[in-house]
């Protein structure tokens, strides 16, 4: 350990209300902020230190989350009926948890169709995770019951291109477009099993410690935010690791995830 983190270290613990002393004085509080203050002028480098050690930990985290909820009677990470992209039998999954209305899940929706393009070995999997309000929730009802007509995949490109404040006229307006059934979507929407679907992504989600769109998760590595090449560079390990004998990255076997309320 730096003798310049240690002082940060001691400094920030002398800020904390200690449990069996009494408080620091307001002199005693300005001198601990100027050693602080001392020791970053000192050694930038600690505050980049401790970022990274945030970040690490934060990863470790995240990774034992996602072992603990895909252990054997565990929610499933991946579950059978998920829509699916890019090849189905590809040699490495990777799973896209996103919001139809997040911006950064628009914005790189022609990267990620590029890159599947490309990697013809990448199975993509979506769970659609509606946090951002009613329309987020309207859209993603109508992508799991247009997938019961074979046509998740259209729909979403279509509402994805959409203003993201869908309504139910502008969903039947795309739905017109892909030659669907409107009352049977409209029915398919209204199913209890479509909502339990989406429950069952907000508490997986949960259960991950994911907390924002878009999240991938490519084995047990967890990629927050629209940061493509970190995913295919999780891609590229995971086929490192796996070498010749390749296994299934996630279990399929779908286990009931405890209802809520998204």
């Amino acid at each position: 350990m730096r003798i310049g983190w240690a002082l940060i270290f001691l400094a920030v613990c002398s800020l904390a209300p200690p449990a069996f002393a009494d408080p620091l004085t307001a002199a005693q509080r300005a001198e601990v902020v100027q050693i602080i203050r001392q020791a970053l002028t000192q050694d930038p480098s600690i505050l980049r230190d401790a970022i990274v050690a945030m970040q690490a930990d934060d990863a470790r985290r995240q990774s034992q989350a996602t072992q603990a909820t895909t252990a054997p009677g565990k929610i499933a990470l991946i579950s059978p009926e998920d829509p699916v992209a890019g090849n189905p039998h590809g040699d490495v999954t990777v799973v896209e948890f996103y919001d139809l209305r997040c911006p950064y899940c628009r914005g790189m929706e022609p990267e990620v169709t590029q890159f599947l393009q490309q990697d013809h070995g990448v199975r993509l999997v979506y769970k659609d995770l509606p946090i951002l309000g009613p329309p987020s929730v309207l859209g993603a009802r109508a992508l799991l019951a247009a997938q019961k007509q074979g046509a998740y995949a259209q729909l979403r490109t279509a509402l994805m291109r959409d203003p993201p404040d869908f309504t139910l006229q502008s969903i039947h307006l795309d739905s017109q477009k892909l030659g669907l059934n409107w009352d049977r979507l409209q029915h398919d929407m209204d199913d209890p099993s479509v909502q339990q679907r989406l429950d069952n992504n907000v508490n997986l989600a949960s259960a991950m410690g994911i907390e924002g769109t878009p999240t991938f998760v490519v084995g047990q590595t967890i990629i927050s935010g629209a940061d493509l090449d970190n995913v295919q560079k999780a891609v590229a390990a995971m086929r490192s690791e796996a070498g010749d004998e390749r296994k299934p990255l996630v279990s399929v076997q779908s286990v009931a995830a405890p209802s809520g309320k998204s």
